[in-house]
Formats: C-alpha cells, structure tokens, sequence
C-alpha cells in the first residue's frame, strides 16, 4: 500500500512538523493543509475548534491518505477524538509524544490560549511523570506575528520576554514549544533564555514515531536539501504570500495550492 501522510496546521507551523518528518525520513508522499482562511486557531472556543477539525480531516479524507498527522497543538488538545473518529485512518498527534520527551522537574510550556485552557499538556506530563511541576504560558500573539513574516520584529521579542517571564520566575528547567508555529522561534527564544533551559520540540518526536510507518531514518538527511517534490502544499487562503513565508523555514519556495474545504 502507498503510504501518503496528511497533515494539518492553522498556517505556516505544521511546517515545522513536515520538515522535521522529511529531514528523518526523505522524500515522501504528503498533502500538507495550512487554514490560512481561519488563522489562528488558538483563540477560538473549543466548540469552533472541534468543528474546524472534523472539516479539515473529512478534506484530507478525500485524498487517500493513509494517516492524518496534527501538525497543530490546538486541535491535538481540543479534538484528537473528533479527527480519529473522521479519518478512518491511524492519527498522530503532538502532546503524548512531547510528554515522553520530558526530564526535567520543573517544565515551561508555551502554548496558545486554548491548549492551555485543554490541560492537556499539564495532564499529559503530569501522568507520564508525577511529580513534575508544569507552569503552563498562554500566547495569543505569538501565532499572528509569526504569521506576519517578520520573524525579527521588535513586537515579537517584547511578546517572547512577557511569555518568558513566568518561567523564568518559576526556574524551569526545559521549556515545551506547545504550538507548531514556536520553533520557528527557537533562534529568538534562545537569546532570551539561559543555555541551561533545554527547548523541547514536539515535531521531533513525532517525526521519529513515524519510524514504525516509514522505517529507519534516512542517513545524512539533515545534510540534504529537503525533498518537498512529492509533498502537496495546499492553504485556505492567500497562497502566494503562504509560498513566500514559507520559504526561510523549507530553504526553498514552495508550490502552494488554494482550495476549498466545501
């Protein structure tokens, strides 16, 4: 059977996801949907976040996929059932695999306003590892800056030092990146935390869960350039702008497609 992969994000952050599984895992069959129409999905109430997800996931239904990846913490935290019971397919979500990454006793987690009203990454770490304690940041503007392009703006770092401070009030020793927009901020947020604070990415740990799926990593992946030609990038809205911010992050301009999910 063919395996082709599909995954979902509100934007430009499931990118991050799709370039970590390619990285490990070469060239491969995905139909990437960015929602670009209703970015971002983190301010939106758990009801409109549940309906968003049965739409998204009944649309990559249509293209023979062979399992849905949530490339989006929100959804993951908000409606992991609703996708499972949509795809008719294996599902792989961020937070459980984020959770193992975990070693620490005093753990940061960065995430939008709705994954951090879910609890589920505090629930998730917590039962993976009692004892743990989890200082939980809402950031409701990190995703429509992100979105914006400007990478190095001013409003971008005040809003990371603002987020920061209650971890740093509260020593944490690891900080998770509960969107899949805040890699794309790890060159910042490492300027502003001390080296000791070990950044955990959830796209890694999928990516090497996929391992039973794909098989072994690909040697020297990280040295190649990423190999996007078989991958079908598709936004709900403004697909030439989504290309060029694309860019910086998949080291080339992608070809982006407009559809519609109705």
């Amino acid at each position: 059977m063919t395996i082709r992969l599909g995954m979902f994000d509100s934007g430009l952050g499931g990118l991050t996801v799709l370039r970590r599984v390619l990285e490990r895992h070469g060239s491969l069959q995905v139909i990437y949907l960015g929602d670009t129409a209703r970015v971002p999905y983190g301010s939106r109430s758990a009801a409109e976040i549940r309906t968003i997800a049965s739409e998204v996931v009944s649309w990559l239904s249509q293209h023979q996929i062979s399992t849905v990846v949530m490339a989006c913490n929100t959804t993951n935290a908000l409606a992991r059932d609703v996708a499972e019971g949509q795809a008719g397919v294996p599902v792989v979500g961020l937070i459980g695999a984020a959770a193992a990454m975990v070693r620490e006793t005093r753990v940061g987690v960065l995430a939008t306003p709705a994954t951090v009203a879910s609890g589920a990454y505090r629930e998730s770490i917590e039962a993976l590892h009692p004892g743990t304690l989890v200082v939980q940041q809402a950031c409701p503007d990190f995703v429509p800056l992100i979105e914006s392009g400007d990478l190095r703006s001013e409003a971008l770092r005040d809003a990371a030092s603002r987020y920061l401070q209650p971890l740093m009030e509260a020593s944490v020793e690891s900080v998770v990146l509960g969107c899949t927009h805040y890699p794309l901020l790890v060159p910042l947020l490492s300027t502003l935390l001390p080296p000791s604070i070990r950044l955990i990415d959830p796209a890694m740990a999928v990516a090497s869960q996929l391992d039973a799926l794909l098989g072994k990593p690909v040697p020297g992946g990280l040295n190649q350039p990423l190999a996007i030609g078989s991958t079908r990038i598709c936004v709900t809205a403004d697909a030439d702008g989504f290309a060029d911010r694309a860019t910086p992050w998949l080291g080339q301009r992608p070809r982006v497609e407009l559809v519609q999910l109705q």
